[in-house]
């Protein structure tokens, strides 16, 4: 039965599933959208388009009023016994002329002398919207329902020549006539809408289908999985990584560039849309922008830390759009060298040893098989006593498990090869060293012979010759390794300890010397090159004597 915490482990570990597709949703939204902005708009320009209308028309009614109103010979009929017979041939040709429903001219007790329908010439005028013309003299546009309906008016007084209303006159659009021209204006309207929605929908999915292929098919709940599973990734990343734009301007960092690099050491600094170069004043990323060429192990200072730093652009469908640098800090690779380099020692002894020890095996195995009990019994006790010596000897002079373990191995190693290692008899130390110091000096001393077999495994077996001494008199312990081999050139002296230089052919060189002067300047030590009596390399090596331990031998 799988508990709740292993339940909620797994949930996580598969991708989440979408409960619509982002294709869909998109299209859906989009459609939502334009129908609802394009019925909104409708909606608008329909009663923008009826209120434009109505005001249109009735601004030609008042306008064909005021006309009419302006007419000598209709302003003289008012005074004749029947104005009606002057009136009403007057306004009829104008009316068919501008369209409008009706023209009606009344006097002031609102008596119709013209009107569309002869019948009502002669009857009082409806509407009850007369009194700011005949009252007032006010010219305006109403909404009233007149004998004929209800109709936009345009109403506009009669004046005598003295100045005084005599009358009014009425033009009018039937409100049925001006919907159905609205009604015209916003079918024409909504059809277009409608299409402009259909090529929206359209659109919408042409939109959807596009950025579903940017996201490479991905849905949003994926997409924040992996934002999250990549963030998770990248933060807790030991390697410091910082991402750049084309401009030089840092898009991105992770904790453990921030730590690196943080220059009032504070992790939460913000140092994203920075330019790299205020950040990193000696960083190449810029060298990279402008060239698009890669930079690989690379040593940079970063405060007080060497870092080791690989520096690649970042295309995107061929344009160059950002780079990143991604550096680790180089003490510690440096500490997994040493640590590989001296496991690489002990192997390197162990298997020295047990090599040398199956020969010797053999042999003894051979002389038994030819009957040679004598010779072998001889080669059984003068071999116990070569490794005796060296045993008794490193035991009495080198107290120190770990350097005696070195030694002895390399001098088996040399056996091995058929390489004549030699201890001066006048060796010793004594002194004991700090952890520190003794781990140093067994990465030098492995480094160093195993230099110096190299130098020497290619001569003649006569002139493969090593000497080792060592003495501990004095405030430093010192360090003697002389061989046979072709040596170093003096113009080179100095080269052979920087990291990556070699006088051997091959890769992977120019480690192990570079590595050896590290170490030692690590503790205070040092390390010379001056000419072997043996005709090759002496390589000296001095390490200070602790304090403590001074001071007490004092």
């Amino acid at each position: 039965m799988i508990s709740l915490q292993n339940r909620d482990s797994r949930r996580y570990l598969h991708k989440p599933k979408a409960k619509l597709n982002l294709k869909l949703k998109m299209t859906f939204l989009i459609v939502l959208l334009i129908i609802g902005m394009f019925s909104i708009v409708g909606v608008f320009l329909q009663y923008f388009l009826s209120d434009t209308l109505e005001t249109q028309l009735g601004e030609r009614a008042l306008s064909v009023a005021e006309s009419v109103a302006q007419i000598p010979e209709l302003k003289e009929a008012f005074d004749l016994e029947n104005p009606s017979e002057v009136i009403q041939p007057l306004v009829s040709p104008i009316r068919e002329a501008t369209g409008a429903q009706f023209i009606v001219v009344g006097n002031r007790n609102e008596i119709r002398y013209a009107h569309p329908n002869f019948d009502q010439i002669g009857k009082k005028m409806v509407g009850e919207d007369n009194e700011r013309a005949l009252t007032y003299g006010e010219s305006y546009v109403s909404k009233a329902v007149g004998s004929l309906g209800q109709s936009i008016r345009g109403k506009v007084p009669v004046m005598s020549k003295e100045g005084e209303v005599i009358g009014v006159v009425s033009v009018g659009f039937l409100n049925e006539d001006v919907q159905s021209i609205i009604k015209n204006y916003s079918n024409e309207l909504w059809y277009v809408l409608l299409v402009i929605v259909g090529v929206g929908m359209v659109g919408a999915v042409f939109i959807a289908h596009y950025i579903k292929k940017l996201l490479f098919g991905l849905e949003p709940e994926e997409i924040s999985h992996l934002l999250l599973q990549k963030e998770t990734i990248l933060q807790s990343t030991h390697e410091g990584i910082i991402a750049v734009n084309k401009d030089g301007t840092i898009t991105m960092m992770n904790t453990a560039a921030k730590r690196l690099i943080s220059r009032s050491g504070n992790e939460t600094e913000p140092l994203i849309g920075e330019p790299i170069l205020d950040v990193l004043p000696n960083s190449k990323l810029h060298e990279v922008l402008e060239r698009g060429e890669s930079q690989y192990n690379q040593e940079m200072l970063l405060g007080n830390h060497i870092v080791l730093v690989n520096r690649v652009p970042i295309y995107y469908e061929g344009t160059l759009i950002g780079a990143v640098s991604t550096f680790r800090n180089k003490t510690e690779i440096e500490k997994l060298t040493k640590e590989l380099t001296r496991v690489k020692q002990y192997a390197e002894a162990l298997r020295a040893q047990t090599h040398e020890f199956s020969n010797k095996m053999y042999t003894i195995l051979g002389l038994i098989q030819l009957e040679k009990n004598e010779e072998a019994v001889e080669f059984i006790q003068r071999e116990s006593n070569i490794q005796q010596k060296w045993i008794r000897f490193l035991v009495e002079k080198v107290p120190d498990p770990l350097v005696n373990a070195i030694l002895l191995g390399k001098l088996n190693q040399a056996n091995e090869q058929r390489v004549h290692l030699s201890i001066d008899p006048e060796s010793r130390l004594t002194h004991r060293l700090s952890d520190k110091k003794r781990d140093a000096l067994v990465t030098v001393l492995g480094n160093l012979i195993e230099n110096a077999i190299e130098a020497v495994k290619n001569l003649s077996e006569s002139d493969r010759k090593i000497t080792l001494f060592f003495t501990d008199i004095g405030d430093e312990v010192v360090f003697e390794i002389e061989d046979a081999g072709q040596g170093v050139p003096d113009d080179l002296a100095l080269e052979i300890f920087k990291q990556g230089f070699s006088t051997k052919e091959g890769s992977h060189r120019g480690i192990g010397l570079a590595l050896t002067k590290q170490v030692l300047t690590e503790i205070g030590g040092d390390i010379f090159l001056e000419e072997s009596e043996l005709g090759g390399a002496c390589f000296v090596v001095t390490i200070p004597k602790d304090d403590e331990s001074r001071g007490e031998s004092n």
